[in-house]
């Protein structure tokens, strides 16, 4: 007998719908996998013998062939197991056959016949609505993962046995009812982390308001103890909240990478992440023999902070210019190709020279001028480039430690930001792929950001002087257009570009000296 049952692929962030072709014929004996599976797809003929065993089934002694289709397609992990042991079945005629219409599968078997949770649940959920199916039947850890998903009824089962029965009519299974966190939820989301935090530090804590306020990526400079990593854990409390396709992207790409976390709703917080410096290539922008989503994709519409960033292995640090560019990562390798989205929004911090106290105003430093310069050169130049501003941190005095008096608290800088984010995205309404300003192409830097005459006579001066470069001409702009916007401002007057070059002065070519 030969029926059809229906599985999910993941590929990058997305799914394709597998169709699992049964068929049961009198000649021969065993079991055969076609269709490209993968080692943990081809062990699954081990797992559906024994669980159809611990579940009152047997396994039919006739030839069975599972044809995975598209066959060009490589099918690869665990949750293959429930599809097509559920094929099995209905060519058994264990099953009713039309009851499989409409319906995706996935899910890993135990030997005893019962489900274990796989990954990537809620790409599958989005491919089951996008194809029409109607219901989707997930191991039950993962049902409220699925279910976030509006359009297709999720079962979360426990058992193949369970299931069996779901498609029979045997047992009554009622659709998972999702509790997913309202879009207001996010903006409502309590950090641990707030700039009220923070003494003194204006310029630093100003710099981060603009890196917020239009995408744009940042460097912290400072010696030890300073504050740079305190700067920076706080940067997502003052984003905007996720919206809803935020919200579902960020959560995909959690969802096939496996991460804990994503039960029962919408991810809510902006990602922050922190990949130590011994960190790979591979860890940082994702592929592996299975392809993963790297740090930069876990950190998509939220932050990437490398802390010591001159640690990081050079090679690793020279893969992010794509993605710093381009806000997606193109993982090419000899038998397979995946794109990740990677809007991420960079800090990075470092120390000013190899002992740490370059600049200190109270300790002197030990390192020689050609250790500074050497220190620095660890960051490329073209890397350093794609970096908007630089700001050199400060130690805080005794004095504005013992303040009594908090800072200005995240809630009000995040107000400011989401002004200046609703500026934007009236600028670039119909524009697809461009939300801020740091995203602007060279056509759009045309248009939206001519300074006045003061102003161009100004960027002029520091560009021959700073010695710049054109993409630093470009960034230098880009920013002078969110301060303007941060100010209510619709021209790029001199007092913009003039802030804006003071967040180039730690440039390499000038620093050290």
């Amino acid at each position: 007998m030969f029926v059809r049952a229906y599985a999910g692929a993941v590929v990058g962030i997305d799914a394709v719908t597998v169709t699992v072709e049964v068929n049961i014929t009198g000649g021969g004996l065993g079991l055969y996998l076609v269709g490209l599976p993968d080692n943990a797809v081809k062990e699954s003929e081990q797992r559906i013998r024994a669980a159809f065993e611990n579940s009152g089934e047997r396994m039919s002694g006739r030839k069975v062939v599972v044809s995975l289709a598209p066959a060009d397609l490589r099918k690869e992990g665990s949750g293959f197991d429930l599809p097509i042991a559920v094929g099995i079945l209905a060519a058994m005629e264990r099953i009713d056959a039309g009851a499989l219409e409409g319906t995706m599968f996935t899910g890993e078997l135990s030997l005893d016949g019962s489900l274990k949770p796989v990954r990537g649940v809620l790409p599958l959920a989005v491919q089951a609505r996008r194809a029409g199916f109607r219901r989707l039947v997930v191991p039950v850890e993962n049902a409220a993962e699925g279910a976030v998903v509006e359009g297709v009824e999720v079962y979360g089962a426990a058992s193949l046995a369970q299931v069996r029965d779901l498609l029979n009519g045997t047992e009554p299974l009622a659709p998972f009812a999702s509790r997913e966190a309202v879009a207001d939820e996010a903006a409502a989301t309590p950090y641990a982390e707030d700039f009220a935090d923070v003494r003194g530090q204006a310029q630093a804590k100003r710099a981060l308001e603009i890196a917020a306020a239009g995408g744009h990526n940042v460097i912290l400079i400072g010696a030890p103890g300073s504050g740079k990593t305190m700067l920076a854990r706080r940067m997502p409390t003052i984003l905007p909240p996720l919206g809803r396709d935020e919200a579902l992207e960020t959560t995909k790409i959690y969802s096939v990478a496996g991460k804990a976390g994503v039960s029962g709703h919408l991810m809510t917080r902006r990602p922050f992440r922190a990949p130590h410096h011994t960190a790979s290539q591979v860890a940082l922008i994702g592929g592996g023999q299975s392809p993963m989503p790297g740090e930069v994709s876990l950190a998509h519409n939220g932050v990437l902070f490398l802390d010591e960033l001159p640690e990081f292995g050079r090679s690793v640090l020279e893969v992010l210019r794509q993605p710093l560019e381009e806000k997606r990562i193109v993982v090419s390798r000899a038998r397979y190709s995946v794109e990740y989205p990677a809007n991420f929004t960079l800090v990075a911090a470092m120390n000013p020279c190899p002992c740490g106290y370059y600049n200190h105003p109270t300790r002197e430093c030990t390192c020689s001028p050609g250790a500074v310069h050497r220190y620095m050169g660890r960051i490329s130049g073209p890397l350093m480039d794609r970096i908007d501003l630089h700001v050199e941190v400060t130690p805080v005095t005794p004095a504005e430690l013992s303040r009594a008096e908090p800072g200005e608290p995240s809630a009000a800088i995040r107000e400011r930001v989401v002004r200046a984010r609703e500026v934007q995205q009236r600028r670039f309404r119909g524009v697809e792929g461009v939300h801020t300003n740091a995203m602007m192409n060279a056509a759009m830097l045309r248009e939206y950001c001519r300074p006045d005459a003061a102003g161009a006579a100004l960027l002029e001066r520091a560009m021959e002087r700073l010695s710049l470069s054109a993409r630093a001409y470009d960034r230098i702009l880009k920013v002078a257009r969110t301060i303007a916007d941060l100010a209510g401002r619709e021209r790029i007057t001199a007092q913009e570009i003039a802030e804006a070059v003071g967040y180039r002065s730690l440039d390499r070519g000038n620093w050290g000296e």
